[in-house]
């Protein structure tokens, strides 16, 4: 079969693009012809791995570039036309590449692959400024609730027009959870199928020994609530006074973490690593006793929880979105209600004092992740959906 993943970003620079890329991997092994299309964006924080690239840029352009992206139509068009695809896998389209593919997709077979809000949100996040859950369609709500600034409202707003003309080219749509199925439903995308993204099998973490190790691994972002985790830090250090807090991952908030690290004294306590590479963070991560994934946002999934209990480390999340429908309470982690910082301080207590809870916890999770998060039966799963859309193509 021949299958062309097309996605904004052609470089292992978040989730979304980790899973893609390794879908591809898993899917050319089992022998089908897998290529991928894809911008520039992004090239100076890690190498483009695409088999085919149009211009992309982080520039103050972004904006209007992922309203209407003149190269991603004349290069998408190429690529159709000399690869002739048997499917079209769309993952992330709209910060880079714009809705001017997706008129050229009608007459292929096609599953739209969500991986965030993005479709029905300008920003991709459902989430307003204060921290609280959009419950506003796109449209005014963006610019009075001041999650836009009215020169990236106009075309933006363009641009969700303009999807929503054509999304009708769509003949599937999976998302990684139920919680992104039901936001994205609202929106009349169907049919929508969950299925729950996969990590690599690796080999199980070694024995947990002191100090006391707790682990976070992502984007230096607001809604990734990292102030919240260093702040829930400083209160669990006053009961477990050895442990040390790992941070890795960059992003814009990362100055503001620094200072708060220092504003609370906690400087000789905690590790910012900075953007790791997937090998150097795997290394970092194995003495982890607990990874926390303290999310403001519904996380349309969490593969940084996935990722840790493949390991076999406990995991401590916020209790929404997807990660409250693979992480279970009480025996492959805790979850915490987002933004509670005095909760999520009691849950690392526990983890931190009590080593036979966490590794019986760890050993929980990672049996969870080798029975339901591989990529073989992801794969396979694909393969059932893109089957099924290649019987009934769009005319």
């Amino acid at each position: 079969m021949k299958i062309l993943l097309i996605n904004d970003h052609g470089a292992p620079i978040g989730g979304a693009e980790l899973m893609l890329l390794r879908l591809r991997q898993e899917l050319n092994t089992l022998g089908h012809d897998v290529r991928l299309f894809s911008t520039t964006a992004e090239t100076e924080r890690e190498n483009v791995v695409a088999d085919y690239t149009c211009f992309g840029t982080s520039s103050s352009f972004r904006t209007l570039l992922q309203t209407a992206n003149p190269f991603a139509c004349s290069g998408l068009k190429a690529v159709l036309h000399e690869f002739n695809p048997d499917v079209v896998h769309v993952r992330i389209f709209l910060t880079q590449l714009s809705p001017l593919i997706m008129p050229l997709l009608r007459d292929y077979p096609t599953v739209y692959h969500a991986a965030w809000y993005r479709s029905i949100c300008p920003t991709g996040t459902k989430t307003l400024p204060n921290g609280k859950a959009c419950e506003f369609p796109a449209g005014l709500a963006c610019l009075s609730n001041k999650c836009l600034p009215v020169w990236d409202w106009v075309p933006l707003m363009f641009q969700l027009d303009c999807y929503s003309r054509w999304k009708f080219v769509f003949d599937a749509c999976v998302t990684p959870s139920e919680a992104l199925k039901n936001s994205l439903q609202e929106d009349f995308i169907n049919p929508i199928k969950v299925i729950w993204n996969a990590v690599p099998v690796t080999a199980p973490r070694p024995l947990l020994v002191s100090p006391p190790v707790v682990a976070y691994a992502g984007r230096m972002v607001q809604v990734k609530g990292v102030d919240i985790l260093v702040r829930a830090f400083k209160k669990a250090l006053e009961r477990v006074p050895n442990a040390v807090l790992v941070l890795a991952g960059d992003g814009p908030d990362l100055s503001r973490i620094k200072a708060l690290i220092a504003d609370l004294g906690l400087a000789q306590n905690v590790k910012v690593l900075g953007h790791l590479s997937q090998t150097e963070l795997e290394s970092q991560l194995q003495s982890a006793w607990v990874q926390v994934v303290p999310s403001r946002w519904s996380e349309p999934f969490g593969i940084a929880a996935a990722e840790s209990m493949m390991r076999g480390t406990c995991v401590v999340a916020s209790n929404t979105g997807g990660l409250a429908e693979f992480i279970e309470s009480g025996k492959t982690g805790f979850l915490v209600p987002p933004g509670d910082v005095d909760a999520l301080a009691e849950a690392l207590i526990r983890c931190l004092s009590e080593v036979e809870l966490v590794e019986s916890m760890g050993r929980a999770a990672r049996e969870f992740a080798l029975q339901n998060l591989d990529l073989p039966s992801f794969a396979r799963k694909f393969l059932m959906i893109y089957d099924s859309v290649i019987g009934n193509p769009v005319n």
